[in-house]
C-alpha cells in the first residue's frame, strides 16, 4: 500500500519511482489497499491549496485521480483499531489499513515513523524506488 507522502510525490513529479507505482496501481500491476479513513486522508492532503499549486492542476484534477485510486483499490474494512502504535498518529490509518489488509508492504518516505510496523506486524516498510525495483523484478 502507499503511504499519503508517496501520493504526493507521485502528483507532483512524473519522473519518480511514486509515479511509476501509481501508475502500477491503477493498473493493477499489484493490490492497492484503501480504507475510507486512509482515503480521506488521501483527499485533505492532496487537495491542499499548497499542493495543488505544486501539482499544477486543479481539485478537480485530484478529485478525479482519487476516483481512480478508488476504483483500482481493493477496499479494506477496519475490523480492529491498531491507535495509538506510531509516533505521527497520522500515519495510524496507513498502519491500520495494512493490518487490516494484509498487506505485504507499505511504501513510504517515513521510514523510522513506521519501523514498528514491519517490527509488530510483519510487514515490510520500503521506499518507493525499492517497491518498484521489486514490482519490476516480478513483471518481467
Amino acid at each position: 500500500m502507499l503511504d499519503t507522502s508517496v501520493m504526493v510525490a507521485a502528483l507532483r513529479s512524473s519522473r519518480g519511482a511514486s509515479r511509476q507505482l501509481l501508475l502500477g496501481a491503477l493498473t493493477h500491476r499489484f493490490e492497492l489497499l484503501l480504507s475510507v479513513p486512509l482515503l480521506l486522508e488521501y483527499e485533505a492532503v492532496l487537495t491542499r491549496a499548497e499542493q495543488l499549486t505544486a501539482f499544477g492542476i486543479g481539485r478537480r484534477d485530484v478529485e478525479r485521480a482519487l476516483d481512480d485510486i478508488t476504483s483500482a483499490a481493493r477496499a479494506v474494512r477496519l475490523s480492529y483499531r491498531w491507535r495509538p502504535q506510531l509516533s505521527d498518529s497520522n500515519d495510524d490509518m496507513v498502519l491500520e489499513t495494512a493490518v487490516n489488509g494484509n498487506a505485504d508492504a507499505v511504501v513510504t518516505f517515513d521510514q523510522a515513523d513506521f519501523a514498528p510496523l514491519g517490527e509488530r506486524f510483519d510487514c515490510r516498510v520500503m521506499l518507493p524506488r525499492e517497491a518498484l525495483c521489486e514490482l519490476r523484478g516480478k513483471t518481467r
